[in-house]
């Protein structure tokens, strides 16, 4: 027994070369370390999360947080009632991928938040009922979110998501969950459309932003498809002196 625990502990030593990062990132790290050395393969059933949370000696809720997000990027499969395996990797990325903003700021050692600006339900005009593939004045949930990087504000998040993709969005709170990874966890989503802008700084963005006068505005417009519905449709606005957007593509052989 003293020996297995003794392995334990110089796995954590030698695993732990993030001093000084958060624990979630640190955990991210060895996971992400392990798939791509090829020691955890596909279809591997990964440590649970007790397991985990005592190697690294933090909460479950840190070990949820980071294996629930690798699995929204598609590191991970859940399972429910047979636990987290290795999913199957993709032979080709997006141009842009489906990133949670939070686990880009943790990667980063740096640490998100979240400011809920607005969260309802509202009857879609002509404009957001052309934007969903809705008829207009259906019902779609809207929110507007600030993200901050270590207390400065890095994006707003203007989104409106189709009930009937989503019918708890409204439900979840987004100072705790990112809307990214409760729709990844949601449904599939088949299909993505994304639109690169540089836009007019209006003076509400300028002000959510902290953003000075002729500082350049950035606009990210996304769209996401499953099971043949608009899911949701994004604004992520970004103050273009602080931010950029970057892509990179493994070319099909």
């Amino acid at each position: 027994m003293s020996r297995k625990k003794g392995s334990a502990l110089k796995e954590v030593i030698l695993d732990n070369h993030g001093i000084g990062l958060p624990l979630g990132q640190q955990v991210r790290n060895h996971v992400l370390a392990k798939v791509d050395s090829g020691e955890w393969p596909e279809g591997y059933r990964i440590p649970s999360e007790t397991r985990l949370a005592e190697q690294f000696g933090a909460s479950r809720m840190t070990i949820h947080i980071a294996l629930r997000d690798l699995s929204a990027e598609g590191v991970l499969v859940r399972r429910q009632g047979a636990g987290t395996f290795v999913a199957a990797r993709r032979s080709q990325s997006t141009f842009l991928e489906l990133r949670n903003i939070h686990s880009e700021i943790e990667a980063r050692g740096n640490i998100h938040t979240t400011d809920v600006i607005k969260a309802e339900a509202v009857n879609s005009d002509l404009g957001v009922a052309t934007e969903m593939n809705v008829v207009p004045g259906s019902i779609v949930f809207h929110s507007i979110l600030v993200h901050r990087e270590n207390g400065k504000p890095l994006q707003i998040e203007d989104r409106y998501v189709n009930p009937q993709f989503s019918p708890d969005y409204l439900e979840q709170d987004f100072t705790k969950i990112t809307p990214h990874a409760h729709l990844m966890a949601t449904g599939p989503l088949e299909e993505v459309e994304h639109i690169i802008q540089a836009v007019p700084v209006d003076e509400v963005s300028r002000k959510l932003l902290e953003m000075q006068q002729g500082d350049p505005l950035l606009l990210l417009r996304r769209r996401t498809w499953s099971r043949g519905m608009i899911a949701t449709s994004a604004r992520l606005l970004h103050p273009g002196s602080r931010f950029s957007l970057a892509g990179r593509m493994t070319m099909a052989r």
